[in-house]
């Protein structure tokens, strides 16, 4: 995988000491690969370090993303600065991470180190959402190993660096079908597929807004771990497009909007059966509760 290591982009966000563990976990929602924290007095700047593969206006929206429902926390600075020997110390911030009753989270130096017991999911830290060191993605892997049925038909709305996607194949998925508004993570998910030993003719992948002009219907399992602006959006019609016993697993929302997204979800066709919360952030999991009239969803998937 090609990226330019000579230089790195820098974002600096600033907050109420009280928030520090918060500012960390933005940070590495945004997709930082590392971070230094200075003190500011009664404030704490936190400066958060990215790859050069996308352009800095990138890390900037995706930034602006997850500050969105934190308005005590600013971004105050950024730009580019050389590199300064980090790739040692970004391959040093990700060792292998224990995830639920079933996963481990391994980059693919630490092959070989796999605790006994538990199924490994190999993902290069890169460019994509989705290493699994944040806890939106480690409360999907654990819902999903709480609910997950073998020969399921599943779709991964925003899948980012592919690892939910791999998670499905590895529970034994028939079949995935993973989507994002990004049209680099393609490159990155396949490479991904690889290095965890999995059949890529198992996966789809295309580039798509979330839901919009999703060609299949029927899916068992609908997963999108992302933030909750676009999860409110997809929910309105996100009931047409899985089986009468199908499943969604919602995730990437911290605990204060815990409210509006179940006010959000009165107004649909789904309830919840399930839902985890991992330090401030809450996911969930629906299911259908009213029928929705046949024919009104995309190509239903041939089982």
């Amino acid at each position: 995988m090609a990226f330019n290591e000579s230089y790195w982009w820098y974002l600096t966000i600033e907050g109420p000491r009280e928030e520090q563990e918060v500012l960390a976990s933005l940070a590495e929602l945004s997709g930082s690969i590392g971070t230094e924290e200075n003190d500011a007095g009664v404030m704490i700047r936190l400066r958060s370090y990215y790859r050069s593969s996308h352009d800095l206006g990138f890390w900037l929206e995706r930034m602006s993303q997850v500050l969105e429902s934190w308005p005590e926390i600013r971004l105050i600075d950024s730009g580019r600065i050389e590199n300064q020997k980090w790739h040692k110390t970004w391959k040093d911030a990700f060792p292998p991470l224990a995830v639920g009753e079933s996963f481990v989270v391994l980059a693919p130096w630490h092959r070989g180190n796999e605790p006994l017991g538990r199924i490994p999911l190999y993902i290069y830290p890169g460019s994509s959402f989705g290493t699994g060191y944040h806890e939106s993605t480690q409360i999907v892997l654990i819902l999903m190993e709480r609910n997950f049925k073998p020969g399921w038909i599943v779709a991964d709305i925003g899948t980012g660096s592919g690892i939910l996607s791999i998670a499905s194949l590895k529970l034994g998925a028939a079949e995935v079908y993973a989507r994002d508004i990004d049209p680099a993570v393609g490159e990155e998910l396949i490479n991904n597929i690889r290095i965890n030993d999995l059949d890529p003719g198992k996966l789809s992948f295309d580039t798509g807004d979330l839901l919009e002009s999703f060609p299949f219907s029927g899916m068992d399992l609908l997963l999108a771990n992302i933030v909750i602006e676009p999860l409110l959006k997809m929910l309105p019609n996100i009931e047409k497009y899985i089986a009468p016993s199908g499943k969604v697993i919602m995730s990437g929302m911290v605990l204060k909007e815990k409210g509006r997204f179940l006010d959000a979800l009165s107004l649909t066709g789904l309830g919840v059966c399930d839902e985890y919360s991992l330090k401030d952030w809450w996911g969930v999991v629906l299911e259908k509760t009213a029928p929705v009239p046949p024919g009104s969803g995309g190509k239903e998937f041939q089982k």
